[in-house]
C-alpha cells in the first residue's frame, strides 16, 4: 500500500498546477449566457484562447480525473496485496462425496456399453463381468480376514494370472472406459457394481449394493487355490465356500450363476454353455440338471458332461455334485421348481459374497438398489 500512496501523491503534485491555473483563469473563460452554446465548443468565442489542457475551466473534470486515478491506484493495490478486498479470492472446493445418483450414472454407463457391445461370446459381456466380480470376491478367507472384493488385486500378477482367472482381462478391459469416465470410483467398487449391473441387465434379481471399497497394491494379492476347482467333488465345494462362511443352501444358490455364460477351452479347458439362454438369468440351470440326462463327453479335453438329447450343453463335475449330494440336492430341487425362491436366495448370497472382507463405513440398512435399463 506504501507504493500505492506514493503513486497517488505524485499524481496530485502533477495535477496541482492545473488546479492553480484554473483558479486564476476561471473568470477569463466566463462567457456571457447568450454566447454559452455558440459553435461546437463552448469556449470558442471571438479572440478568446482555447484552454491549454482538458481540465482548464473545468475543475469538476479535474476532480473526476483525480478520483478515477485514485480508484485505479487503490484498486491495483488491493488486487496486488489483498485480492480478497475485491472478492476475487478463490473459495476452496468441498471434497467430492459421491451419492446414490452418481453410482446410478456409473450403472447406466455400464448398461449402455453392454447394449452397444453385443458381439461378445453369446451376445453379451454380462457373464464375464459377473465372473470378474465373483472371482474378485471369492478369494475371501474368514479365518485370516484376507482376500475379498476390497482391493481389486486381480489387476496385478500373480493373482491376475491364476488359472481360475483366465480370460477375465476381457472384463477388466471392458470396464476401463468406465473408469476413465468416472475416475472417482475405485476399481474395487467398479468391478462389483459391474457384477450387479450384469445380473440385473440379464433379467436377474435386484442386488443391493454398498460402496466403500478401496484399491490396494500387489502386496495384498491372494495365493492361488482359493477359487473353486470345477473338477472336484462335494467336499471341495464345501471347503471353498465354507472358508468364506457360506452354508449348503447358499452354495447351491451361488452355483445358479452357471445359468449364464459358457466355458472356453483356451481359458478353463472346458467347453460349452450350461443353458440354452446363456445371457438370461433364470432357474433353467437347475431344471436342466434335474430333468435332462447327462453323460460323459467323449473328447480330448478334461472330464465334463453333455446332455444326451442335443449334445450342445455341458455340465462340470462340480455341477453334478449338487445333484448327487443329498444336502445339496434338496436345494437344487427347490430352485428347479421355484424361480422366485432361487432369485431370493441368489440375491442374498451374491450380496453377501460381494461384501466379504470390506470395511464399510455405511451400515447395512444403507444399501442401494439400482434401476435397470428396462425398469
Amino acid at each position: 500500500m506504501a507504493s500505492a500512496s506514493r503513486t497517488f501523491s505524485r499524481a496530485l503534485r502533477t495535477a496541482a498546477p492545473s488546479l492553480r491555473s484554473t483558479t486564476t483563469r476561471s473568470a477569463r473563460f466566463a462567457a456571457p449566457a447568450q454566447n454559452a452554446f455558440r459553435g461546437k465548443r463552448g469556449y470558442a468565442t471571438g479572440n478568446e484562447e482555447a484552454p491549454k489542457d482538458k481540465y482548464e475551466g473545468n475543475p469538476t473534470g479535474m476532480f473526476v480525473g483525480a478520483g478515477a486515478l485514485l480508484l485505479g491506484v487503490a484498486g491495483y493495490a488491493a488486487y496486488t496485496y489483498k485480492p480478497e478486498l475485491l472478492g476475487l479470492e478463490g473459495k476452496p472446493k468441498a471434497p467430492f462425496v459421491p451419492r446414490f445418483e452418481n453410482y446410478q450414472e456409473v450403472y447406466n454407463h455400464i448398461a449402455k456399453l453392454l447394449e452397444e457391445h453385443d458381439d461378445y461370446d453369446d451376445g453379451s459381456y454380462g457373464p464375464v463381468l459377473l465372473r470378474l466380480a465373483w472371482h474378485a470376491s471369492g478369494t475371501y478367507d474368514k479365518e485370516t480376514g484376507t482376500g475379498g472384493s476390497n482391493g481389486a488385486t486381480m489387476r496385478f500378477a500373480p493373482e491376475g494370472d491364476h488359472g481360475a482367472n483366465a480370460g477375465l482381462k476381457a472384463a477388466r478391459d471392458f470396464l476401463e472406459p468406465v473408469k476413465e469416465a468416472f475416475p472417482w470410483i475405485t476399481y474395487s467398487d467398479l468391478w462389483i457394481l459391474a457384477g450387479v449391473a450384469a445380473i440385473q441387465e440379464m433379467q436377474g434379481p435386484k442386488i443391493p449394493y454398498r460402496a466403500g471399497r478401496s484399491d490396494r497394491d500387489l502386496s495384498f494379492c491372494t495365493p492361488d487355490g482359493r477359487l473353486p476347482d470345477a473338477s472336484k467333488g462335494a467336499s471341495h465345494i464345501r471347503a471353498i465356500f465354507g472358508r468364506m462362511g457360506f452354508d449348503d443352501r447358499a452354495m447351491v444358490a451361488l452355483s445358479g450363476a452357471h445359468a449364464l455364460g459358457r466355458c472356453h477351452t483356451d481359458r478353463s479347458g472346458f467347453d460349452g454353455p450350461w443353458t440354452f439362454s446363456p445371457t438370461t438369468l433364470t432357474n433353467d440351470y437347475f431344471k436342466l440338471l434335474m430333468e435332462e440326462k447327462w453323460a460323459y463327453k467323449k473328447w480330448n479335453g478334461p472330464k465334463q458332461f453333455e446332455d444326451v438329447k442335443t449334445k450342445t450343453l455341458m455340465m462340470l463335475p462340480t455341477d453334478m455334485e449338487i445333484v448327487k449330494d443329498k444336502s445339496f440336492r434338496k436345494y437344487t430341487e427347490l430352485y428347479a421348481k421355484d424361480n422366485d425362491a432361487f432369485f431370493k436366495d441368489f440375491s442374498q448370497s451374491v450380496m453377501t459374497l460381494f461384501e466379504l472382507g470390506v470395511p464399510f463405513e455405511h451400515p447395512e440398512d444403507q444399501r442401494w438398489v439400482f434401476k435397470s435399463s428396462f425398469d
